[in-house]
């Protein structure tokens, strides 16, 4: 078809730098599908054009994707293809994304328009998937456009031929870039731009997001800084977008006092599904996809095609069930994190979360998964597991209304992902400290690292620290005659190469079906593999014990090599595994809402009515606390005395308070004999009567809650706890320090947990403030203790804290009560046992009014 040179005006764009036409060929294409370019599509191509780098925030549906690659594809239609004779060109543009799964889709998706204008370029993906063949044939014969991940381009980084490989490399595309800057993976990956950048000056970077808190730390992060003024890159918002229309189940069940499984919702869920096209069934953990999906298919007496995606699934049955959700081929996917990210499923037209998304931002991400039109409302469906997380849904469908948005932010970039990314240059070749340390700190995560603590790091990397030093094995670069740093042996070039990146999951083994017979397993070796499954779970496990995985439950038969051997078991009941940090933990802002529902009765019509009655009950036969109060409630029960607080500050802030104040409350001779935390509250039991000690003044509670607790009874509790050591161990990891894989052979988590706690002792007891030690007591305050939340929290309740002592449990106690002792119950028993103990826990708390709740 003729192009309308009347559109072709239309679409020349004035940026900031020279004017650019968007071709004939691309506004003939547009039109062919009945589109219009859309303004920020052609506001982005010009400043992209002029140099300038970018982040466009948009919403789901407004063209991010094709928005970011147009500057790509018009750049290489008008270069065309290369002359017969003349060298290959090398890689043009650079796509990063967090999941492998979405670099699939892209190239999927972006096959389209490359092949219907018939445009002289190649796609190709390189992740941790992709053949050995293919990797190395890319490296000499690469494509124009390269889809990976963090790791992969941390590996093209570390190879000697980097300079040339990416010598033509004009563009660097960073997709769900709020997703990838907040952890260590965008550290290395923030340490690997800082280097394409020294590589390639006039490197332009453009980052693709739809959620962001502080857009202006993800603009830094896209641009070298010089350690003066903080220099920024381009900002395109794109507003607008239809709402979606998000609610929260309404169900004829009685929704739990506690428990994550959301059981009671299934016929719902599954009534859901049915009245949909497509549906995509969002979890937080593994463990709970795995039990979701079962359920699912006890009740599909229509044997719909439903399927079920999660990380520790073998990859090619995630592609499977990816390839058969473009086909449109099935009616639900129930999934974890692993496609929480753009993934272009046009079809999905209904996202239900089972479970509290634990936070606004990530809500707002899955929810963009249905229908990915920007001008049709997506549909969403919350069903919260248990009373709490009623607020917590309802808390975070208002987020959503008023695009309230709780991302976290990037944070200081980790030491030991330094270390790695150090090795990483002296394998790609010799470097210079002066010019390496320059180039480190115009990364945005390492601008603030001062020389000082970058030679430490260089100094652990050439030797392993001066506990240390006298082992050649730790001796990984050494400063060479002409001053420059250099690998001290090829090998360690290939041990780093095997054991790039950040992600350190738990050990974990292959799942491998092989058939059972009458007289046992007739065959150890053949049959498929699953995929992979913890290690410390298995070791719990005899042969015969059943477990649930891959959607079926499975017969344990033993142990081979590195293989978990299994059958197929016809019983029904299965332990169900679980997955090490599955667990996401409640955003403050959203803890912050639901502290405002509690002490705002006004509020509670938006809840259920059985929710609202709990609340008002409670009310009568105890105390709700204002927003910035802290709720204490003591009570006898049996032959021990409780104390329960209503902090509202996570699971892993409530952990760390836990096992502080029953360290303090040793002292005070309340005879503590322990705690259990959820993401609301924490309880703490003991022999004596926590509340007339308190009442007593011994000791007060504001002396009990005192700041105080995060100095030196914090340091006394990591020093005996295991904690710290398992920290330790990813960090050493990470660093380089032990290396997980070696050439023709793995160690097992056991073997590496031995050298790590090995090393974790003799640099406490001779090096203190060994680099690796500084790292892992900054993980663990910013992770597993959530030390700057804890601060925060006993900053805020200073002079706030409501002593409430009562004679029996209350009814707003009752869900964390059904917690103490829980996690003795193996299997689907789970649910049952709990449901007998809350009945006789709700009539205690809710006497003649509990009825019916």
């Amino acid at each position: 078809m003729e192009h309308d040179p009347r559109l072709a005006a239309q679409l020349e764009v004035d940026g900031e730098g020279p004017r650019f036409a968007l071709p004939a060929q691309f506004i003939d294409w547009f039109a062919s599908r009945g589109w219009q370019p859309r303004a920020h599509q052609l506001e982005l191509l010009a400043k992209v054009r002029s140099g300038k780098s970018v982040l466009l925030i948009a919403p789901t549906g407004a063209g991010k994707t094709l928005a970011g690659f147009l500057p790509s594809l018009t750049d290489l239609a008008e270069r065309g293809p290369a002359k017969p004779g003349a060298a290959r060109n090398g890689i043009h543009t650079l796509y990063i994304s967090p999941l492998k799964a979405l670099a699939v889709d892209i190239e999927r998706n972006l096959s389209r328009p490359v092949d219907e204008m018939k445009l002289p370029i190649r796609t190709e993906t390189r992740t941790g998937d992709t053949s050995q063949t293919k990797r190395t044939r890319q490296k000499t014969n690469p494509p124009d456009i390269l889809l990976t991940t963090p790791e992969q381009l941390a590996l093209l980084l570390a190879s000697p031929d980097a300079d040339r490989f990416f010598s033509d490399l004009k563009t660097v595309i960073f997709d769900e870039l709020h997703s990838l800057v907040t952890s260590k993976r965008g550290h290395l990956l923030a340490l690997g731009l800082a280097r394409l950048r020294r590589l390639r000056p006039d490197l332009v970077t453009i980052g693709l997001s739809a959620t962001v808190a502080e857009p202006e730390e993800l603009q830094g992060w896209l641009v070298a800084q010089d350690g003066r003024e903080r220099r920024l890159a381009e900002r395109i918002v794109v507003s607008g977008g239809a709402k979606p229309l998000i609610s929260i189940l309404q169900s004829d069940e009685r929704v739990p006092w506690a428990g994550h499984s959301a059981r009671y919702a299934i016929p719902d869920v599954y009534k859901a599904i049915k009245d949909h096209q497509t549906t995509l069934l969002f979890v937080n953990t593994r463990s709970q996809a795995e039990m979701l999906f079962r359920e699912l298919w006890h009740v599909n007496e229509d044997n719909l095609p439903i399927a079920l995606h999660h990380g520790s699934l073998d990859v090619s049955q995630r592609r499977r069930v990816e390839a058969a959700m473009a086909d449109n081929a099935l009616r639900a996917v129930v999934a974890t994190s692993t496609l929480d990210l753009g993934i272009d499923w046009g079809d999905v037209d209904l996202v239900i979360h089972v479970g509290a998304p634990k936070g606004a931002s990530r809500l707002a991400q899955r929810i963009g998964r249905a229908n990915h039109r920007m001008d049709e409302p997506s549909r969403a469906i919350l069903v919260p597991a248990n009373r709490f997380e009623v607020m917590e849904c309802q808390a975070a469908l208002d987020a959503n209304y008023l695009g309230a948005q709780d991302t976290p932010p990037i944070g200081a970039g980790a030491l030991d992902v330094l270390a790695q990314h150090i090795l990483g240059m002296a394998c790609s070749a010799p470097f210079d400290a002066d010019e390496l340390f320059a180039e480190v700190t115009s990364a945005s995560p390492y601008q603030e690292v001062g020389r000082d603590t970058f030679d430490r790091v260089l100094e652990f990397v050439a030797t392993g620290g001066y506990a240390l030093k006298t082992y050649d094995r730790y001796a990984k670069i050494r400063l060479t005659a002409d001053g420059l740093w250099r690998v001290s042996h090829p090998r360690i070039a290939q041990q780093y190469r095997l054991n790039v990146g950040t992600i350190v999951e738990a050990p974990a083994l292959n799942v491998r079906l092989v058939k059972r017979g009458k007289a046992g397993v007739t065959a150890a070796r053949g049959g498929p593999t699953l995929g992979k499954i913890e290690e410390y779970f298995l070791e719990t496990m005899v042969a015969g014990d059943t477990f649930l995985f891959s959607g079926r439950v499975l017969r344990f038969e033993g142990i081979r090599e590195n293989e978990c051997i299994v059958s197929l078991s016809p019983s029904n009941d299965a332990k169900i595994p679980t997955y090490a940090g599955g667990k996401f933990p409640l955003s403050t802002y959203l803890a912050d809402q639901v502290r405002a529902m509690l002490a705002d009765p006004t509020q509670w019509g938006a809840l259920p009515d059985q929710v609202g009655d709990w609340l008002r009950i409670q009310k009568e036969k105890s105390i709700l606390p204002s927003r910035d109060e802290l709720l204490i409630e003591t009570f006898p029960r049996g032959r021990r005395h409780y104390m329960v607080a209503y902090s509202f500050e996570g699971r892993l802030a409530h952990q760390t308070l836990g096992m502080l104040l029953t360290r303090r409350l040793e002292r005070a001779r309340a005879k503590p004999l322990g705690f259990v935390a959820t993401d609301y509250a924490l309880a703490i039991w003991a022999l004596s009567d926590m509340g007339e000690l308190f009442d007593r003044r011994r000791p007060a509670l504001s002396d009990l809650f005192d700041e105080d607790m995060l100095g030196d009874d914090l340091e006394a509790w990591l020093a005996e706890s295991w904690l710290l050591k398992r920290t330790f161990r990813q960090c050493a990891v990470i660093s380089g320090l032990i290396e997980r894989r070696h050439p023709g052979q793995e160690k097992t988590g056991r073997q590496v947990t031995v050298s790590s706690d090995l090393i974790y002792d003799v640099l406490r007891s001779h090096e203190p403030d060994h680099i690796l030690l500084q790292a892992t007591h900054a993980d663990a305050a910013a992770g597993l203790l959530d030390i700057r939340r804890l601060s925060d929290m006993l900053a805020r309740i200073k002079g706030h804290i409501v002593l409430k002592r009562l004679s029996h449990i209350s009814p707003l106690a009752v869900p964390i009560m059904l917690e103490v002792g829980k996690e003795s119950v193996a299997g689907e028993a789970n649910d049952a046992i709990l449901e007998e103990a809350s009945e006789d826990l709700i009539a205690e708390a809710m006497g003649e009014s509990g009825i019916g709740l």
